[in-house]
């Protein structure tokens, strides 16, 4: 028999299959389908089919969760922010990378990023994602301010409303993108930059 002190190694006892990963991602769809506000824990549990009590072995609150959904989002959009700040490229290529590392992370964690873009900031969890996520416009902008500087974009353009607008395009992809649609995540991913970059418009010799 096996001796093992489980009082210093705590089993965690809940319904098979399910671990603290799944009943996230199961309460994410709950909140984007519901809205968080809407979202009871017991209708969580109802969504999972297991009692109150089993969700709560995983987390001790709902806000728990989505404090956990929200970091899913931000934590590699926020690693872009460092990854760039150390990047040796240009302004521009460096907007570039700021691009692209965000639109390959809105499909990796759609739902995620789905979550962090519908909230309201009621709570003060909801208003610290926020800001989090005004930083990472303030980074955009000034971006944008350093590649017009190295006359790579156009200087009449205002950096925090393009950062806007970059981002509205871009965040635009959590609406409508499928995995399994007819467009590859790759090939989305060129022609957003492309259309972010050299517009509609063809290229006239």
């Amino acid at each position: 028999m096996d001796t093992t002190d489980t009082a210093s190694h705590p089993v965690k006892r809940g319904r098979p299959g399910y671990d603290q990963e799944t009943v996230l991602r199961i309460a994410v769809e709950a909140f984007n389908e519901y809205g968080y506000d809407a979202t009871s824990m017991g209708r969580l549990a109802d969504r999972l089919g297991i009692s109150k009590s089993a969700i709560y072995h995983h987390v001790p609150s709902k806000e728990d969760l989505l404090r956990l959904a929200l970091d899913e989002a931000l934590f590699p959009l926020e690693a872009v922010i460092t990854e760039v700040r150390t990047h040796e490229g240009s302004a521009d290529e460096r907007l570039e990378f700021f691009l692209r590392s965000t639109i390959r992370i809105l499909i990796e964690k759609r739902p995620y990023v789905t979550l962090l873009l519908r909230l309201r900031g009621n709570t003060e969890l909801e208003r610290q994602a926020l800001d989090r996520r005004r930083a990472m416009d303030r980074q955009l902008a000034e971006l944008v301010t350093a590649a017009q500087s190295d006359g790579k974009l156009r200087d009449d353009l205002e950096p925090r409303a393009t950062a806007r607008l970059l981002f509205g395009m871009i965040n635009s992809v959590v609406d409508w993108y499928r995995v399994d649609g007819p467009l590859e995540a790759s090939a989305l991913e060129e022609q957003a930059v492309s259309l972010l970059f050299h517009g509609l418009h063809t290229v006239v010799e």
